[in-house]
């Protein structure tokens, strides 16, 4: 082919560089094809109220996007300063309303005030912000092409949450259609780190970049990782590293108050929710400590419920125990083996065909229960059942099918109550959203009480489960929605195995919209009818949660299986639940799935003794697994269930500390430590309060394990030996035996104990003890809060005064300790004639006796003729040694100063 040179003219050539312009320009632009599923929205106008509390905005979409059906055109944006310590953000449709979380299910504080300052101009470059003095949030309204906002700290400029987009990545828009909602905020990745975002088995407590985290309650076992489990908590908290501003360990949280179905993408650098329903609804919790984080949260969704004082001992249960003769067989064994034992519990086996409220009259008939629960209370112990959702429907004989049909309570398909299948066969599933059905299902609980009385319930299958899958509705988009959620980690039907999302509930809402829901709801009318029928301080355990479900009930991470992997992992699950307000939470111990092993269950006993809600569980078909049925097994639980219950007192003050603020039981490190980024990663240890850490055995065959010891001084609570120590933070390879494991107290503590027993109601009859963990250069203190462990009021609320907190502070100045006793609404505490009986001081650095020793409580002196004086040499440590004062009779009901001379 011969060359052609062709000349052209300066004019000729513009359309050539037009194009070429054009080109190179689109590449750095999101493509307008049709597979981009949204182009954003712009700013018409702004508004800002005269308290710089509120700001509103009208945003318009500036390209329409047919994937995943039509955009919303036009959007309102509502930013409120709710408080000093969180601000809203509020987007939805202009035109029309759309489902939100009512405020009957999560109440909301809502603030008005009138708009000051106007924007008119779309296209103003003007960003307007939102800030008060008072609050270390900042909000801006970046009003660019497409809009964003972000959310920082006015102290430092950190930004906290930033939605503004990246042009060559359309996954980075906000997208706001019907049935699919895109919201998508940057990240520091070098300095971000996230917690939270559950219900899923995970290795890890933090979050691996790469994850992505869907949202969809689903009955599936909890062996399965990294999936959609039982309960949705839309709900983070970051914890960051030095900016060089801000030290490590300044932390916040954000909560995006959706029950839409969504799969939430974290990449490290940037978190991406994707949302099938709703609007969106996010709240900044600005901390800047986790422990405020979690008063801020819960103070916003609900201060989790305070659990009595006997749900703190040991449980037991079993999917197929036979008979009331295998039940008493049961706790016998735990009699004769010296093991605690404070509740015992039934699955299904004990319903008449696996209905709810029924007995099986030839294998649990009423006239032997009533006697097994009898003695049970007789023992000081106590008795829970499970209650499934789903109402059978196949006996015109069955009162509460009956009395559902009357009272119309069940939840609705084509304007019949749907039928699904679950353990009794074809059932009805009672409408927690109708107000009727929490009158019905509280006289159906009343009526099987004064049958039965029982003292907790057990809430199961609420996700809803359903054993069967019914087909969609013929061009139903709420059972086929155009975004598949990755639902069972395959984008299974969301209709799968559980009530169709195109059902309905009371007052027209759909199960697309409420699906999430349903197990806060059960739990949230149960609450109140046991309290109503009791007059007492429910004790409830769900399967299935939502956010604000803490308020109601305890958890349990579902069904495990009797693996190693499975006994690390609930770790990660027990400290997840902290965060989502559930503090009372724990693990089926020694495994549900499949057989355990000796060694196996005796692990598993050393860790899950330190779990919030303690409980041996297992399925019908595996090998038994009660810890008496091996020596070994049987040996270590009376070890360290012999620890949890002289620790009760100091458990059951962590539960009042989460009641009144928030905070965890079971916590992560970092939370007491937050300035060490070494404990970020962790997932293998964690704090009971904030000081007493369990290192515990997690793989076969093990006698030793690699722990983090963060700085100060440790040591061992079975017998306060030192252990490690340092001005920084170390890494310590710690021996296991086989028949032990490593719990840790450090320096600074003040912790409240009693004698071993073998029921809460015996523990409680002993004097207590103080264990005093010595400190040169930390304030040493503690608590101990007291009631009668029952009453539906925990501390001051309501008027109740039928409670004493006590706290206590120790000295440490030269030779010289002082401990001291303040007394908060002392009379109860008097009234019950509780006394301090062992005060035990750990950690004395280089000292070699007591000189002198005197206790006073008010005008009275007592001397070392009242008590008895003993000190201990450490043998691993000789520069440590520790006193022992016993034989006291201190009122806890008085406050009191004791004072040691050392030489």
């Amino acid at each position: 082919m011969s060359e052609t040179k062709i000349k052209m003219s300066p004019t000729q050539w513009l359309p050539t560089i037009l194009t070429l312009v054009f080109f190179f320009c689109s590449l750095a632009l999101p493509s307008r094809g049709s597979s981009q599923v949204g182009y954003g929205y712009v700013v018409r106008s702004v508004a800002v109220d005269s308290n710089q509390k509120i700001l509103t905005a009208t945003l318009d979409l500036i390209e329409p996007s047919s994937v995943y059906a039509p955009d919303v055109q036009t959007l309102s944006l509502h930013v409120s300063l709710e408080t000093s310590e969180r601000l809203r953000i509020r987007v939805t449709d202009s035109t029309q309303q759309r489902w939100e979380i009512p405020e009957t299910v999560i109440p909301r504080t809502v603030i008005n005030h009138s708009p000051r300052r106007f924007l008119t101009e779309a296209n103003s470059t003007e960003n307007n912000t939102l800030e008060d003095p008072s609050s270390d949030l900042v909000f801006t309204l970046h009003n660019t092409t497409p809009f964003g906002f972000s959310v920082s700290r006015r102290s430092s400029g950190d930004v906290l949450f930033s939605t503004s987009p990246d042009p060559s990545d359309p996954n980075t828009y906000f997208v706001f259609k019907d049935q699919f909602l895109q919201l998508s905020s940057a990240l520091p990745e070098s300095r971000s780190n996230l917690y939270g975002l559950g219900e899923h088995t995970k290795r890890s407590l933090k979050l691996i970049p790469g994850d992505t985290l869907t949202l969809w309650n689903a009955d599936i076992g909890s062996e399965n990782k990294d999936v959609n489990l039982y309960g949705s908590h839309p709900f983070y908290m970051d914890v960051r590293g030095s900016n060089g501003h801000d030290e490590a360990g300044m932390t916040h949280g954000v909560l995006l108050m959706n029950s839409n179905g969504m799969d939430v993408r974290y990449d490290g650098n940037r978190i991406t929710y994707n949302v099938i329903g709703g609007i969106i609804d996010l709240y900044v919790f600005v901390g800047p400590s986790p422990e405020m984080v979690m008063d801020q949260y819960t103070k916003f969704i609900g201060r989790p419920a305070p659990m009595p004082y006997w749900s703190f001992g040991f449980h037991q249960c079993r999917y197929g125990y036979n008979n009331v003769s295998d039940l008493e067989s049961v706790v016998d064994g735990y009699a004769k083996a010296g093991i605690p034992l404070e509740v015992m519990w039934t699955d299904i086996d004990y319903m008449d065909g696996y209905k709810d409220f029924t007995l099986d009259p030839v294998n649990f008939p009423e006239d032997k229960m009533k006697s097994f629960v009898d003695t049970l209370h007789k023992n000081g112990q106590k008795y829970v059942l499970i209650l499934d959702p789903g109402i059978g429907v196949n006996s015109s004989s069955y009162g509460t099918y009956n009395r559902g049909m009357e009272a119309d309570v069940f939840i609705k398909r084509d304007n019949e109550p749907y039928l699904g299948e679950v353990w009794p066969g074809k059932v009805y599933y009672p409408d927690f959203l109708n107000p009727a059905a929490a009158t019905y299902w509280s006289n159906e609980i009343k009526m099987f009480l004064e049958t039965l009385p029982l003292d907790g319930l057990w809430l199961d299958m609420n996700e809803l489960s359903n054993f069967i899958t019914s087909p969609p509705s013929p061009g139903s988009t709420l059972d086929d929605p155009p975004y598949k959620i990755n639902n069972l980690g395959g984008k299974a039907s969301i209709n799968q195995k559980t009530v169709p999302a195109s059902s309905v509930h009371f007052g027209n809402v759909s199960e697309y919209d409420a699906h999430n829901l349903y197990g806060l709801l059960e739990a949230k009318a149960t609450h109140q009818a046991m309290e109503d029928i009791t007059g007492e301080r429910p004790f409830l355990l769900s399967r299935s949660t939502f956010v604000s479900s803490g308020r109601y009930t305890a958890h349990w991470t579902g069904d495990n299986a009797a693996k190693w992997e499975d006994l690390a992992y609930s770790i990660p699950g027990i400290l997840n639940f902290g965060l989502f307000g559930i503090p009372m939470v724990g693990a089926d111990i020694c495994g549900f799935a499949d057989d355990t092993t000796e060694e196996l269950c005796r692990r598993w006993i050393q860790l899950g003794a330190f779990y919030p809600f303690a409980r041996d569980h297992s399925s019908k078909g595996t090998a038994r697994q009660e810890l008496y049925l091996w020596d070994s097994v049987a040996s270590s639980a009376r070890k360290v269930l012999g620890l949890r219950m002289r620790l009760l007192p100091h458990l059951y003050t962590l539960m009042y500390e989460a009641h009144v603020s928030g905070v965890p039981i079971a916590r992560p490190l970092f939370f007491s430590f937050p300035k060490d980024t070494n404990t970020y990663d962790i997932s293998s240890q964690f704090l009971i309060g904030k000081s007493i850490m369990i290192s515990p055995a997690l793989e076969k065959g093990t006698v030793s394990v690699d722990a983090y010891f963060p700085a100060g001084n440790w040591f061992d609570m079975f017998n306060y030996s030192f252990a490690v120590g340092g001005d920084s933070g170390k890494h310590v390879r710690l021996d296991t035996p086989a028949d032990h494991v490593n719990v840790h107290v450090r320096e600074g503590s003040i912790v409240a104990m009693q004698g071993e027993a073998m029921t809460t109601r015996e523990a409680r009859t002993k004097p207590f003890e103080l264990l005093v963990v010595a400190s040169k250069l930390e304030n040493i203190s503690g608590q101990l809060f007291l009631d009668d462990g029952e009453n539906i009021r925990m501390g001051e609320e309501g008027g109740n005064r039928d409670w004493t907190l006590v706290k206590f502070r120790c000295y440490l100045n030269g030779k010289s300790v002082v401990l001291r006793s303040e007394v908060v609404n002392p009379e109860y505490a008097s009234r019950m004639k509780w006394s301090i009986g062992k005060v035990t001081f750990v950690g004395f650095e280089n000292v070699e006796s007591v000189k002198t020793y005197e206790v006073r409580t008010g005008e009275r002196l007592r001397g070392p003729r009242i008590s008895l004086l003993k000190t201990f040499v450490d043998d691993d440590d000789p520069k440590f040694m520790s006193v022992e004062v016993s034989r006291l009779a201190l009122l806890v009901g008085k406050k009191f100063e004791m004072r040691l001379k050392l030489t």
